[in-house]
């Protein structure tokens, strides 16, 4: 037998639920009939003319935003050296700048100058000028990046003078004539050996072998005479003249090789370390000495009278670097024209921050560089600035 089902009532708890769910229904449906869509649309419309009116505004603004954002991070990750410098100051009694930065980004191929941007090999003028107490004072030298040194006849020294084409040293010279083992120094740098007249051999041996050349003879209008001065002692040439030159000949590329530098780095003062280098291979008028300036970290070029070596303009002459060289010198004529060694190796002498470093030098061909190597068989590095290279006989001496 089946009943009949019975409708059950609601319980309170369901009556509740019920009443909250109509009046929740109820604000919703209030709330949407007090919604104008002409209102939004026309609010949606003022903020579109808006954007398109200051939109570049905003998109300057978040620029500046990204590139202070990049900007703080890259300096969290590279701390810059002045940065690491300042930050260490307070800890590093003593220490000076250049000890603590580090090794610079780039430097000049010929000086080692600091440089912010790498610098292409500069074409480079080698001058031979004389070095007989008629031509002093000389011009030029003070500006000279590199000096090579050697005994012509007569024991009298004439040097190679070297220069590069962004300089502007107006006046260089006694230029003199050419000899043969010069052009091998200035074959390594691919210089334009520049000079007036040579000996036979030095002439033979620049039209064989095609030697980059600049000879006063056949190019008068690089060079010019002095008035206040008597041949052959007056003939005079500048780094402008010779770079006109250069507009007027085959110039090969400066393809040579370069040597490494370094920050200097100053020996402590001490009584009994030697600092400085006679050289008495020359004639007694002709001896200098080579003097630590601790002060400047540099040397200077005394004459044996005791008198510093200034140039015509007054300006002494200094090295940051000075190099001995020993090797074979001989006379080979009555003349007392000399054959010198450049090929090879022998022992030298580098002086540098107030340091006598025992080195071997080494040449392999006339194209290469002429390099110095410490004991341990490291090659030197030198310091920025400017060197001189004496060539000395293995027979005669350079005396500490």
């Amino acid at each position: 037998m089946f009943l009949p089902k019975t409708k059950r009532k609601p319980s309170k708890f369901q009556k509740q639920q019920a009443g909250r769910k109509s009046c929740f229904c109820d604000i919703i449906s209030r709330v949407m009939k007090q919604i104008d869509s002409k209102k939004i649309k026309k609010n949606l419309e003022a903020i579109n003319k808006h954007w398109q009116k200051f939109w570049f505004h905003y998109f300057c603004l978040a620029v500046i935003v990204a590139c202070f954002l990049i900007y703080y991070i890259f300096r969290a990750i590279f701390p810059s050296p002045i940065e690491i410098i300042w930050g260490n100051m307070g800890n590093t009694e003593g220490i000076s700048i250049q000890e603590e930065m580090s090794e610079p980004p780039f430097r000049h191929p010929l000086t080692g100058a600091v440089s912010n941007v790498e610098i292409a090999r500069p074409q480079v003028f080698g001058v031979m000028v004389e070095n007989s107490a008629e031509a002093w004072p000389l011009s030029g030298l003070e500006d000279a990046f590199l000096v090579i040194e050697a005994p012509v006849e007569a024991k009298i020294p004439r040097v190679i003078a070297f220069y590069s084409t962004e300089q502007d040293t107006e006046k260089i010279g006694p230029v003199r004539s050419a000899r043969p083992y010069y052009l091998d120094w200035a074959q390594e740098l691919r210089a334009l050996y520049t000079h007036v007249g040579g000996s036979p051999e030095a002439l033979e041996l620049i039209e064989k072998n095609d030697v980059f050349d600049l000879n006063q003879f056949w190019n008068g209008d690089y060079f010019w005479r002095s008035s206040t001065r008597s041949a052959p002692h007056n003939v005079y040439t500048s780094v402008e003249l010779l770079n006109k030159a250069l507009t007027k000949i085959d110039t090969p590329a400066p393809d040579y090789g370069t040597w490494s530098f370094k920050n200097d780095d100053p020996a402590e003062p001490s009584e009994d370390s030697e600092t400085d280098v006679s050289l008495n291979s020359t004639e007694p008028l002709y001896q200098v000495t080579w003097k630590y300036n601790a002060e400047k970290n540099y040397y200077e070029r005394w004459k044996t009278s005791g008198t510093v070596v200034k140039s015509y303009d007054g300006v002494e002459i200094v090295a940051n670097n000075v190099a001995v060289v020993y090797t074979s010198i001989k006379v080979i004529d009555n003349v007392g024209r000399r054959k010198i060694e450049t090929i090879g190796q022998g022992n030298a002498k580098v002086l540098q921050d107030g340091r006598i470093i025992s080195a071997v030098w080494k040449k392999e061909s006339a194209n290469d560089r002429l390099r110095f190597y410490a004991e341990d068989g490291k090659e030197i590095k030198w310091n920025a600035g400017k060197t001189w290279i004496e060539i000395v006989s293995t027979t005669e001496w350079a005396q500490d």
